[in-house]
């Protein structure tokens, strides 16, 4: 069915999936497994076929008007769970959304993906039909926090500007290089660095930079983090993120979750002539028009960017600065990173389907608590909708008190949400097509 590289794929499952019964009961839950094929970790997924039924269908599947048609369908029968063990493949069908998200058998118990983002899937409508949702939280940390490090010392020591003026083959730009750099650059050591967003990657940033660099550390969060946690990065908290910004000389952000720039023409103004900026978390932390002017003015003196506003694309203005180190949505793109995710993907279904808790549930809060208020049932839900640390629920069924540790998930804080997600830009609630192109991108964090 397709394309050649449906040859991997189970394409006799995806049409006849073999589901056995015992008294009218199937004995074997299925899994369907969206995207490429396991790399890595094949004795755990072997073991996993063992106790699972496993669907994987073709890529031509995928496409978000067959997809759709396969789920009303039921093609691939009542299965319990999905995997997506790779970022880049299995998002075919775009945003899961309440479109898609309706058409799951009753039968689904979780959805497990690579990945820290999740933006990719509106977790609090998964939620709603008690559907749990398991990223790839701890998997890129290591690999996102060293291209934190890279993104800090660049910007602090014009490594662009340098390499680009060693590649430019030209004695000249070699030379203004060679005898400016000096002039413009500073070591990190002793400048202060402000990260908004200390979860689990925040820290290990604030704990690399501070052992490997000396900078100070302050951070901003939606809630303070423990004493143990400051502790070891000596990080230090500010409850305000425009205080912070008044007083850092280079501002990182490594929050997950936003649905507006957090840093825009105001809040950029705020921050000391000269401080830097890097985003290592989503395109859309940034208006890059207003980063751009800022630049230009030379109120910011250098720019890191590892995520984009528009990916696959870049700002055209950013790119044709030698003061911004860019770089292409790789922070988490380590082989390691790629074989803790299809570990965690894995674990984390058998977890649930085993009647055990799950390792990395982004919304474990969110459907608990619809389970707790009443009996579960969502053709009784409400339409009604609100949307609370950007997970979207019904305004009659969020207990916005009792939403503590649901304001983080993972160690992570929910202040803010991503953006580009198979192709398509979520800004405000408005979803913009990028030249059609599909780009699986979720974010580091």
């Amino acid at each position: 069915m397709g394309s050649t590289a449906d040859s991997l794929y189970d394409t006799q499952d995806m049409h006849t999936p073999t589901i056995h019964h015992v008294n009218g009961i199937t004995s074997k839950p299925t899994i369907l497994h969206l995207g490429d094929p396991i790399r890595y970790n094949h004795p755990l997924y072997s073991q996993l076929r063992s106790r699972y039924h496993i669907i994987n269908p073709p890529p031509s599947s995928l496409k978000r008007p067959i997809f759709k048609q396969h789920l009303l369908d039921k093609t691939w029968g009542d299965f319990s769970a999905t995997i997506r063990p790779f970022w880049n493949t299995g998002g075919e069908m775009g945003r899961w959304d309440r479109e898609l998200i309706e058409l799951l058998p009753t039968s689904m118990q979780v959805m497990a993906s690579a990945g820290a983002g999740f933006d990719w899937v509106d977790t609090g409508v998964l939620a709603e039909f008690g559907i749990l949702y398991c990223n790839g939280a701890h998997a890129s940390t290591e690999s996102v926090a060293d291209m934190a490090l890279y993104h800090v010392i660049s910007v602090f020591r014009h490594m662009t500007w340098s390499s680009l003026a060693a590649r430019s083959n030209s004695s000249d730009e070699w030379t203004k290089a060679h005898q400016q750099i000096p002039f413009a650059s500073h070591n990190p050591r002793g400048h202060t660095l402000g990260i908004i967003g200390l979860g689990n990657i925040g820290h290990a940033i604030a704990k690399k930079v501070r052992a490997a660099l000396g900078m100070k550390i302050i951070y901003h969060d939606v809630i303070q983090k423990s004493a143990e946690m400051e502790r070891e990065a000596d990080a230090t908290f500010y409850p305000s993120m425009e205080e912070l910004l008044a007083v850092s000389d280079c501002v990182l952000i490594a929050t997950p979750y936003t649905s507006r720039p957090l840093l825009n023409a105001h809040t950029l103004s705020l921050l000391p002539r000269g401080a830097r900026v890097v985003n290592i978390a989503r395109g859309i932390c940034i208006d890059e028009d207003a980063l751009a002017d800022a630049l230009l003015s030379q109120h910011i003196s250098a720019a890191g960017l590892d995520v984009h506003a528009h990916e696959p694309r870049v700002s055209e203005r950013l790119s044709n600065m030698f003061n911004v180190t860019l770089t292409s949505h790789t922070g988490g793109g380590s082989v390691e990173t790629a074989i803790g995710f299809e570990k965690l993907v894995m674990q984390n279904v058998e977890a649930v389907l085993e009647g055990r808790e799950a390792l990395t549930a982004v919304n474990q809060g969110l459907v608990d608590g619809y389970r707790s208020r009443r009996d579960y049932n969502p053709e009784e839900m409400t339409t009604t909708t609100t949307t609370t640390n950007g997970l979207h629920g019904h305004a009659d069924d969020l207990d916005l008190d009792a939403a503590d540790p649901g304001v983080q998930v993972n160690g992570e804080s929910l202040s803010t949400n991503g953006e580009t997600i198979n192709g398509a830009l979520e800004a405000g609630g408005v979803t913009k097509e990028v030249d059609g192109t599909a780009s699986t991108a979720v974010g580091n964090t």
